[in-house]
C-alpha cells in the first residue's frame, strides 16, 4: 500500500454496500460471490473486503462509503483499519437511517428498514462512532426522500448540529426520482446561521442524470458531491446486457473505445466537473480494477461531448427508480 494516489484516480471511492451483506440488488452475485450461504459467510466476506481495501489503498482510493445498513461493513472496514495503520489518508463516509434486518440470510423477507427518527439517530451515531473512531468525517443521512421527517425535524437538526460542531460534515444520501427537489430543499436549512449539510451522495448515472443540475449548483455552494450507483447497480456492467437505448449507445461507445461499459460509466461521471468523488460498488477485485481504470480511460476528453449524447437517451427517472425498485435480492 505504498502506491501514491494520481489525481484522477483518488476521485474514485470504494463502496462496501455489495461486498459487506450477503445479498444485495447487484447482478451476477452467484458468479462473483457464489450461491451457497456458506461462501458468503461473514468472515469469507470480511476477508474479500479487506482484499478490496488493499487494491483499491494501494491504486490511490481514500474515500471509503459505509453505512449502518449495509450489513457489516463499519465493522469491515474499522477492522481493516486497525489491521492497517499504514493506510494514512483514509476518509470514511457513513450512512445512518436504514438498519439491516437480514440477519445474513440470502432469502430474508425484509435486509433493511427505513427509520429517520431522532430515536434512530441517537441509536445509530454511537454505533458509527465507536467502529469508525476518527476516522469518520463525513456522516449522511440515508435515502433522503420528499417525505422523510429528517427534512423537517428541528430536534433532528439541532443534534446532526452537534456532529458538525464536533467536527464531522454532515450530510445526506438521496433515491428516488425526485433527487434534485430534496438536494434544493435540505440545503437551504440552516441551524445556528449555518448550512446544517454540506455533503451530499446521490445517484447520477447514464441512465438517470436528472439530479444534476441540483448537483452542480451544491457543489457551487461548497457541498462536497459524491456520485453513487454509476454502474446503474450493474446495469452498466459488462454483467448485463441492457436494452434500454442509453445503455445500448453506452457499451457501442465502450466498444469503439476498447473499453467496458462500466469504465464509460465511470468515466461519465468523473467528467462531471462538480463530482468530487464516484463511487465503485466492486465485489470482486476485477471488477475494481476496472472501474479504477476509468480513470485514465482513452478518449475521455472526447467522451465528453458523448456523455450529453448518451445522457439524452436517459429514462425517465420515474421507470428508471421502478426498474430499480423490482431488482430482486439475491
Amino acid at each position: 500500500m505504498t502506491s501514491a494516489p494520481t489525481s484522477a484516480t483518488s476521485r474514485i471511492g470504494l463502496g462496501l454496500a455489495a461486498v459487506a451483506r450477503p445479498a444485495y440488488i447487484t447482478p451476477s452475485r452467484s458468479a462473483d460471490l457464489g450461491a451457497s450461504a456458506g461462501e458468503r459467510a461473514v468472515e469469507r466476506l470480511r476477508a474479500l473486503s479487506h482484499e478490496l481495501l488493499d487494491v483499491a489503498h494501494a491504486a490511490g482510493v481514500r474515500y471509503v462509503d459505509v453505512a449502518r445498513s449495509y450489513g457489516l461493513a463499519e465493522d469491515f472496514l474499522s477492522s481493516w483499519l486497525a489491521a492497517r495503520p499504514s493506510a494514512e489518508g483514509v476518509v470514511v463516509g457513513s450512512k445512518w437511517g436504514y438498519r439491516y434486518v437480514g440477519d445474513w440470510q440470502l432469502d430474508a423477507g425484509v435486509h433493511e428498514v427505513k427509520d429517520h427518527s431522532l430515536e434512530a439517530f441517537r441509536d445509530q451515531y454511537p454505533q458509527s462512532r465507536e467502529l469508525l473512531g476518527t476516522s469518520l468525517a463525513i456522516y449522511h443521512i440515508h435515502s433522503l426522500t420528499p417525505d422523510s421527517p429528517a427534512l423537517t425535524d428541528r430536534a433532528l437538526h439541532q443534534a446532526l448540529a452537534g456532529v458538525r460542531a464536533a467536527g464531522t460534515r454532515v450530510g445526506f444520501s438521496t433515491s428516488g426520482p425526485r433527487q434534485g427537489e430534496v438536494i434544493r430543499r435540505a440545503l437551504e436549512l440552516e441551524v445556528d446561521g449555518q448550512p446544517l449539510f454540506t455533503s451530499v451522495e446521490a445517484t447520477w448515472n447514464l441512465l438517470e442524470p436528472s439530479a444534476g443540475p441540483a448537483l452542480a449548483e451544491a457543489a457551487a455552494g461548497g457541498a462536497t458531491v459524491i456520485v453513487k450507483e454509476a454502474v446503474a447497480n450493474g446495469r452498466l456492467s459488462p454483467a448485463e446486457t441492457d436494452p434500454h437505448p442509453a445503455a445500448v449507445a453506452a457499451r457501442e461507445v465502450a466498444s469503439q473505445l476498447g473499453a467496458g461499459v462500466d469504465q464509460v460509466a465511470t468515466a461519465a461521471a468523473l467528467a462531471q466537473p462538480w463530482a468530487w468523488r464516484v463511487l465503485s460498488g466492486a465485489v470482486t477485485v476485477e471488477q475494481l480494477r476496472a472501474n479504477l481504470g476509468a480513470a485514465g480511460l482513452d478518449g475521455l476528453d472526447d467522451l465528453e461531448i458523448d456523455v450529453e449524447r448518451l445522457t439524452a437517451w436517459a429514462q425517465d427517472p420515474r421507470e428508471y427508480w421502478a426498474q430499480r425498485s423490482a431488482r430482486a435480492w439475491s
